[in-house]
């Protein structure tokens, strides 16, 4: 699995490779990453590469030269790129597109910034859109970033443990039960009782039931899917 950031600004996004799983999953060359900065295929003498919005508004858009040549160049090494654009107007990612795209080869993720992106540039490349949340940011780095880790604890062999995924929160259209470690007591806090009987069954059995309470609490409209 290869992931490319299309991104003005590749330090907000390269240093989270530096540590942690994701640091060992490329180290074992389980995944690896790049970045394209549509800077260095602008025709613009002065390096830009944004401009007013066609018919009046706030804000700029990063133009469509730039891009058009950048992700030109990406499929020209790569025809099956993937291409994914994180936009505020779009579907939301789920674990199951997670899930999906992580069978992909090679994930383009293309960073708008101000206030987005030429919508030429996504009608002709785009694959997929999604959106990471109701909520909005200074540029799409961070929503790909969110994406790429998501996507990369289901890359085979990424995980230690690959059963991990498998009790993870939205398996089964469920979020997870609480987890315990030692001691089992802390500040008068104690620990569920029957996660100490050793009685497997009856412990996943009580998970069960508590994923369903959490998820009708925090997720009504999923529990009653």
């Amino acid at each position: 699995m290869k992931f490319t950031f299309v991104t003005l600004f590749p330090n907000l996004i390269e240093p989270y490779f530096y540590d942690s799983i994701l640091k060992r999953a490329i180290e074992s060359n389980f995944i690896s990453y790049e970045f394209y900065n549509p800077r260095d295929f602008t025709t613009n003498k002065h390096k830009k590469v944004d401009d007013q919005m066609v018919g009046g508004g706030a804000g700029m858009l990063l133009t469509c030269q730039p891009l058009f040549d950048c992700l030109d160049e990406i499929k020209s090494k790569n025809k099956d790129a993937y291409i994914v654009f994180p936009l505020a107007a779009a579907k939301p990612f789920r674990q199951n597109d997670a899930k999906r795209l992580a069978k992909k080869e090679n994930i383009v993720f293309v960073s708008g910034r101000y206030e987005g992106i030429d919508e030429r540039v996504i009608e002709k490349y785009a694959n997929e859109v999604f959106s990471i949340g109701e909520f909005i940011l200074t540029g799409g780095e961070l929503p790909s970033l969110v994406m790429a880790d998501a996507i990369s604890r289901n890359v085979e062999k990424v995980l230690g443990n690959a059963d991990s995924l498998d009790v993870e929160s939205y398996e089964n259209n469920l979020l997870e039960a609480p987890s315990f470690t030692k001691p089992e007591i802390f500040q008068k806090l104690s620990v569920v009782k029957e996660f100490l009987k050793g009685n497997h069954s009856k412990i996943s059995d009580l998970k069960f039931q508590m994923s369903n309470c959490k998820t009708k609490y925090y997720r009504p409209n999923k529990e009653k899917r």
